[in-house]
């Protein structure tokens, strides 16, 4: 685990200055097997909660088709309405619901390991953030590129031009 590149968030969502200080932030830390075909596209990240009362931390290892499936949650939320993201039962899942008024609620749900659900309003987001949150998603398709083709059910190989 771990990587040269340090960490990056994928998603990092704040109240503005002034207001609760809550966040939600998914942080890329690595590939998850660098180097192993069968797990170097996969990415090792943290979903991070701070409000007040609550620091969190949830582990989560995402897919490639879970940055694919990021991108589809925010052209959901560009429009207004609610999205949710990583429901695979295989990670911590999460909820986003605009209020209506420029604030946003996250739920995150750890239903595989602990069970628990965090919620988290964010009252007061700039009218930029989705495409602050795209930004992010880019650079983290920037940082860590898919260099790993499934050439048949079970058959991977490095894709051309990305392995020696």
């Amino acid at each position: 685990m771990g990587s040269t590149h340090g960490v990056i968030n994928l998603i990092h969502l704040a109240d503005t200055p002034g207001t609760s200080g809550h966040s939600v932030s998914v942080r890329v830390l690595g590939r998850f097997q660098p180097g192993i075909l069968t797990g170097h596209d996969f990415l090792d990240c943290e979903i991070v909660i701070v409000t007040e009362s609550v620091k969190a931390a949830f582990p989560v290892t995402l897919l490639p088709e879970d940055l694919a499936d990021w991108e589809g949650a925010l052209a959901v939320l560009a429009s207004g309405r609610s999205a949710q993201w990583l429901e695979s039962g295989r990670t911590p899942s999460m909820k986003f619901k605009p209020d209506g008024s420029g604030g946003l609620w996250v739920f995150v749900h750890d239903g595989p390991a602990s069970g628990v659900t965090v919620t988290l309003p964010l009252f007061v987001l700039p009218p930029t953030w989705v495409g602050e949150q795209r930004d992010l998603l880019t650079r983290v398709r920037e940082v860590y590129p898919r260099e790993v083709a499934e050439t048949s059910p079970g058959t991977y190989e490095w894709r051309r031009g990305t392995r020696a």
